[in-house]
């Protein structure tokens, strides 16, 4: 049974990325169908059917959960997740976002109070065991840089004005 779901899932996604306005897609969809068209295989950007603009929209998810995520693992997430009764598009935000606690599920659920208070914790429990997180920063393209509080890069240390040249630039101002 579970292998005949997944193979209409599979289908299901297969016939909507080529279905122009099919529905939404996950991140993972859309990877999954650029690498198909060469997107990982073309380290030139010269031979392959992907546009400029496809490479970015790559670039891009190859960054998020969406890179480490299976089909397996997104359609058990769509299973479980239903006793939790989301909308699709909740379901959708989780799966592209992949929250790992209740503090970044609650913007995603709508009117959570009312719906999920008592279970919001089990409910980010199981996606961080079923949704794969992302990928972990490299350190090569991170040089030089500090991660802020939400792990993202911030900006370059030659960037960040210290407290001497904030200072310098507020008693030039003074003077003119």
């Amino acid at each position: 049974m579970f292998c005949l779901h997944l193979f209409v899932t599979t289908f299901t996604s297969f016939y909507r990325s080529l279905k122009a306005n099919a529905g939404p897609l996950t991140n993972f969809e859309v990877l999954d169908f650029l690498r198909s068209r060469g997107a990982l295989n073309d380290p030139t950007r010269l031979m392959s059917s992907v546009a400029p603009s496809e490479f970015k929209v790559y670039d891009y998810l190859v960054k998020t959960p969406a890179c480490n995520q299976t089909r397996e693992n997104i359609c058990e997430f769509i299973e479980k997740s239903k006793e939790y009764q989301l909308a699709k598009a909740e379901v959708l935000n989780i799966i592209n976002i992949r929250p790992s606690s209740a503090v970044e599920i609650v913007p995603i659920i709508e009117e959570w109070e009312d719906r999920m208070e008592d279970t919001i914790e089990e409910l980010a429990e199981m996606i961080v065991q079923l949704l794969r997180p992302g990928p972990l920063p490299s350190e090569e393209s991170n040089a030089g840089e500090k991660p802020n509080v939400d792990g993202e890069p911030a900006m370059p240390d030659s960037a960040v004005a210290t407290d001497e040249q904030a200072n310098n630039g507020e008693e030039q101002m003074e003077e003119s």
